[in-house]
C-alpha cells in the first residue's frame, strides 16, 4: 500500500560534539532532506521562526528540547523556556512543552526525559485519533486537505494527515487533494511530499480551484488541523481554512478538525483570544527569491484565521469525537473523556 519508514522530524543527540537538536529543514523540502544541527537555544528558536520546525504539536515537542538543551548546557533555563515559548504566538502547543519540561526542571526531575515523553504522547495521540477518525470517512471518499498536518507538523502519521493515511490503508481514499497553500507552499511542498511517501493517491492544486471541485461535487469530505482550539470551539489554522469551512458549510460537505488536546486553549474564549501572527510580507511579494509585486507593495499576510466553531461538524482528538462543537463540548472535554498518562486526578 505504499507504505514507507517514518521520517526523522526532531531528534535529540548525544555526540562528542555535545548534546544538541536535530532537525529536518523543512524550508528545503521537497527538494532536498537536510538536517539542521542546533547546539544552543538561540539556534532552535531560529529553527522554529523561520519555519524548518512547524506544526503545533511537533513545536511543542520541538519547544521541550529546546529547554531540555538549555538544561544540558547549563545556561538559563527559565529564560529559554520564556524565549522558546515566544518564538511564535499562535500555536499554543510551543509554550506549553516549554513550560511543562521547565517545570519539570525546577522540580528535579529530567529535564530530557520530559521532553521525551512529550514525543511519545503526541505520537500516541497520532494513532489514536486516526482510529478516531477513520469511521468519519466515507467508503471512497475524496479528501480536501490544507497546509500540512502529517508526520512533518506533529507525532507519528500527523494529526490530520494520519486520518488520511489511516483510510488510505483501509481502502476508503479515493483521492486526496491537497491545496498548495500560498504562500509558502506548506500543501504542495510538504503534504504532497509526504502523500507521496505513503503512496496516497493524491492531486494538488492551487487555493482558488478549491470552490470549483465543491461546486462539481468532487469534495466529500474537510480534513485538516488546527494551531489552536478556543473554548468556544473557534479554530486557528493555516490561513486559507476558514475559506474551505464556508465552502464546506455551502455545499454540504462535512468539516473535520483533527488535533490533539494539547491543541485546545479553555483560557481563549473565542477566536478574539487567539493571537494571530503577522509573517514577513516577503513571503507574499518574493517567490524563489523573485520579485513577484512592484517593490514596497503593502502587504497583509497573517499566517493563520479562525473558522468559528458552528462551522466545524466535529473535532477529533485523542480522547475522541466532538460532534457538537460549542463552549460546552469544550469545557467538559477533559471531564468527560479519559485522561492522559501524564495528567493527576
Amino acid at each position: 500500500m505504499g507504505q514507507t519508514e517514518a521520517v526523522d522530524v526532531v531528534r535529540w543527540s548525544d555526540s562528542p560534539e555535545g548534546p544538541a537538536l536535530a532537525l529536518l529543514d523543512q524550508t528545503r523540502l521537497p527538494r532536498e532532506e537536510i538536517i539542521l544541527v542546533c547546539r544552543d537555544v538561540p539556534s532552535v528558536i531560529a529553527a522554529i521562526k523561520t519555519l524548518a520546525v512547524r506544526g503545533a504539536p511537533l513545536l511543542g515537542i520541538a519547544g521541550g528540547y529546546g529547554v531540555a538543551l538549555a538544561a544540558a548546557l547549563g545556561q538559563d533555563v527559565p529564560a529559554a523556556a520564556r524565549a522558546l515559548a515566544g518564538a511564535r504566538p499562535t500555536a499554543v502547543n510551543l509554550a506549553r512543552g516549554a513550560e511543562r519540561v521547565l517545570q519539570a526542571y525546577e522540580e528535579g526531575r529530567s529535564a530530557l526525559a520530559e521532553a521525551h515523553a512529550i514525543a511519545a504522547e503526541e505520537a500516541a495521540a497520532s494513532v489514536r485519533m486516526a482510529e478516531y477518525g477513520l469511521p468519519l470517512v466515507p467508503e471512497g471518499g475524496r479528501i480536501l486537505t490544507h497546509c500540512n498536518a502529517g508526520a512533518l507538523a506533529a507525532g507519528g502519521d500527523g494529526t490530520a494527515l494520519a486520518v488520511v493515511v489511516a483510510a488510505h490503508r483501509a481502502g476508503r481514499l479515493t483521492m486526496l487533494w491537497v491545496d498548495e497553500t500560498r504562500p509558502l507552499l506548506q500543501g504542495a511542498r510538504l503534504t504532497a511530499y509526504e502523500a507521496a511517501r505513503h503512496g496516497l493517491p493524491y492531486t494538488v492544486l492551487p487555493d482558488g480551484a478549491a470552490a470549483s471541485l465543491f461546486a462539481a461535487g468532487e469534495v466529500d469530505l474537510v480534513v485538516v488541523g488546527a494551531d489552536r482550539i478556543a473554548r468556544d470551539g473557534s479554530v486557528a489554522n493555516k490561513v486559507g481554512t476558514y475559506s474551505l469551512a464556508v465552502l464546506a458549510h455551502h455545499h454540504g460537505v462535512p468539516f473535520v478538525v483533527v488535533a490533539p488536546t494539547s491543541t485546545v486553549d479553555l483560557d481563549a474564549r473565542s477566536g478574539n483570544d487567539i493571537p494571530i501572527e503577522q509573517r514577513d510580507p516577503a513571503e507574499v511579494t518574493t517567490i524563489a527569491g523573485q520579485p513577484a509585486a512592484p517593490l514596497g507593495s503593502p502587504v497583509y499576510n497573517p499566517a493563520f484565521d479562525v473558522t468559528p466553531g458552528e462551522l466545524v461538524t466535529a473535532i477529533v482528538t485523542e480522547r475522541g469525537v466532538i460532534a457538537q462543537v460549542n463552549e460546552g463540548s469544550l469545557a467538559a472535554l477533559g471531564d468527560r473523556l479519559p485522561k492522559r498518562d501524564d495528567e493527576g486526578s
